[in-house]
């Protein structure tokens, strides 16, 4: 049964290769190429990856296919990157570059070996390559890193109590449909509530209040235990000041459209990080705490920052 979705990158290339687009015409696919770019450069990636697979598909330059390859990394769809970075590595000069995104997504996937042969290639021919450097080190610490498999299932409990439905406690009837108004149907939604809501909300009083206390207690809980507000006044206090060292614009200026690693787009998205603002607001440490998100990763983030005149947050 096929699953590839109509209109994704990956119909887009089933489709055309498929199709068979026509003979070798080198001149043609710099065209198709040239169309590719601009159509980046308009920010319409999938009209870009139709050009560049008939610029692969009617020429040979090595340029092309990496192109195309890259730019399914950045969107996400890891098996066709992989499969055109693999297939520029293989021929007869391996292209750095292309080695190079190789070994992040196969650490992505787990196949650390990979990535740290791939990565061995690149610095036999050339020591000093940054990025390689810096990858090899995070490839490395994947390598070397210890699993506890005791706090992974203290977690999973953890998570599993807090996907319980608050109607699975004894409650007062009057709490019950209060929760169930304010949309609040598990213990973690409950948690990201404080008392001050709660009590805010009508006919919901004191007993209730302490009903819910007690509850909470009894596992070990309290409200607003997982509530972020603190550190959303913080943030948008922290924007304000922004304002001042860069333009609205480009505080709003979405990160979607930026040519990021498909890592640190994912440690972003798991975050809710959506906008260059947003993003300028976070502290290192914030990222580095996602799962995968390298000393790499941290550099391309300044780096996007201080292309923008702004950069990570730092504690007080």
């Amino acid at each position: 049964m096929n699953d590839i979705k109509p209109g994704s990158a990956e119909h887009v290339l089933d489709t055309m290769i498929g199709s068979g687009i026509g003979e070798h015409d080198s001149k043609a696919a710099g065209s198709h190429f040239e169309a590719g770019q601009q159509f980046e450069v308009d920010g319409n990636r999938m009209a870009a990856i139709e050009e560049y697979v008939k610029a692969v598909d009617l020429g040979d330059d090595p340029e092309h296919a990496f192109r195309l390859a890259y730019l399914f990394d950045l969107m996400g769809e890891e098996e066709q990157a992989i499969d055109l970075y693999e297939e520029l590595c293989c021929a007869g000069q391996s292209h750095i570059n292309a080695l190079v995104n190789l070994a992040v997504l196969y650490e992505d996937r787990g196949e650390i070996a990979k990535a740290e042969k791939c990565l061995r290639q690149v610095l036999d021919t050339n020591p000093n390559h940054l990025r390689a450097r810096l990858f090899m080190r995070d490839v490395s610490a994947s390598r070397d890193m210890y699993y506890d498999e005791e706090h992974a299932r203290d977690l999973a409990k953890r998570n599993a109590l807090l996907d319980t439905p608050v109607t699975d406690f004894e409650l007062s009837v009057r709490a019950r449909n209060c929760l169930k108004k304010m949309q609040i149907r598990t213990l973690g939604d409950l948690l990201r509530v404080g008392e001050s809501e709660l009590l805010s909300y009508k006919n919901f009083g004191e007993t209730s209040l302490v009903e819910i206390r007690a509850m909470l207690a009894s596992k070990g809980l309290r409200l607003g235990q997982g509530l972020e507000g603190q550190y959303s006044r913080v943030r948008k206090e922290i924007y304000e000041e922004l304002k001042g060292k860069a333009p609205e614009h480009v505080l709003n200026k979405p990160l979607s459209g930026l040519d990021l690693s498909v890592r640190s787009r994912k440690a972003l998205q798991l975050l809710g990080i959506q906008t260059i603002g947003d993003l300028a607001t976070r502290t290192e440490a914030e990222l580095m705490g996602v799962k995968n998100f390298g000393a790499t990763s941290l550099e391309e983030i300044g780096e996007l920052l201080t292309a923008y005149g702004l950069g990570l947050r730092n504690l007080d």
